[in-house]
């Protein structure tokens, strides 16, 4: 099974990239690195496709001439690029997020885990640690609500064409929780869950695995903050999953991360729009009119963005974009 790594990046590269490289070749993952302006133009990685400003405009994408450059949705290229390429299965990450063995071993979309349903907002990082910590992305009001003990799920075989992997050292957490709470963390590695219909998990795009038939599910959006672009994705793809019988699998830490520098009350503000309205984009997700199946999931993901746009949450420039993307994930598609 052909399988490929997605990271995007403004740096040179660093020791993240060198060994994940070296450890793709060893383990036959193909690996791309998708750059923008500020990236170095001599950039290069033995075992590492680079995809600089110029190659991205050359690949035939429609998508890669619209993209708005200095802007993470840029990794979008990148998932089309692996696809193209022949991968069956598209594992994203980031270029601070060292690789641990486990994550270069087999995945598995059909699978026995304990599952959990209808529970509203759920910090699945309780069912991981014992600590107060939460995911990026979980409503603040919803932080300390309590969930069904892990002994009490029952398990059942699930199909997750999603999966999120947690990290280990400094992992996705909002910036309210890096302003007054300690790191580093590590979670516990023995642990599965499943997320079906009512059950909310925000996730992330840092160590992520999708399987072709959610492939539509990645894109991700551009005319929104930074600091939300994955977790508004995160909840459309959940939605129009579980209208597809998918469950979202979470499973332990298979990578560490060393996190870049940030400026923290900048990612505070950036997160302000999802802090403040990711509970009524889930309450208007509930009411949308979803069909699930292969057949529409298209068209799903495009009512999802047309009502956020609607909603002025994310700009009306989004709406070309995802039609281009679109566009060519069918073409790719289509030719495979």
């Amino acid at each position: 099974m052909n399988q490929a790594i997605i990271i995007t990046s403004i740096n040179p590269p660093n020791e993240v990239m060198k060994t994940i490289a070296r450890d793709a070749v060893r383990s036959g993952f193909d690996f791309f690195v998708v750059g923008d302006t500020k990236s170095p133009a001599d950039f290069s990685i033995e075992g590492c496709r680079f995809l600089g400003i110029a190659d991205q405009a050359k690949s035939g994408f429609a998508y890669a001439n619209l993209a708005p450059v200095k802007n993470y949705a840029r990794k979008n290229i990148g998932y089309l690029a692996a696809i193209a390429n022949g991968a069956q299965v598209v594992v994203e990450t980031d270029d601070d997020n060292f690789a641990r063995p486990q994550f270069f071993e087999g995945r598995s979309r059909r699978l026995t885990a304990p599952v959990l349903s209808g529970h509203g907002w759920v910090n699945a990082y309780r069912y991981f640690s014992d600590g107060n910590i939460w995911p990026r992305g979980l409503p603040l009001d919803h932080v300390l609500k309590p969930i069904p003990d892990f002994a009490t799920l029952e398990s059942a075989e699930v199909d997750c064409p999603i999966q999120q992997g947690l990290a280990d050292g400094d992992p996705d957490v909002d910036a309210l929780y890096r302003l007054v709470l300690p790191l580093p963390h590590n979670f516990r590695t023995d642990r599965i869950v499943a997320f079906g219909p009512g059950a909310w998990v925000p996730f992330n795009s840092q160590n992520t695995s999708w399987w072709p038939s959610a492939f539509p599910l990645m894109y991700l959006p551009s005319y929104c903050n930074f600091r939300v672009t994955d977790i508004w994705r995160s909840l459309i793809a959940q939605r129009i999953a579980w209208a597809s019988g998918w469950h979202i699998l979470f499973h332990g830490p298979t990578v560490w991360q060393d996190r870049n520098e940030h400026d923290l009350m900048k990612d505070f503000e950036d997160e302000i729009p999802g802090y403040l309205n990711n509970h009524r984009i889930r309450l208007m997700l509930e009411d949308l009119p979803i069909k699930g199946g292969p057949d529409h999931i298209s068209q799903d993901v495009r009512r999802c963005y047309q009502a956020l746009v609607e909603c002025e949450l994310i700009g009306a420039a989004e709406l070309p974009l995802l039609d281009a993307w679109t566009s060519d994930l069918d073409r790719i598609l289509s030719l495979g």
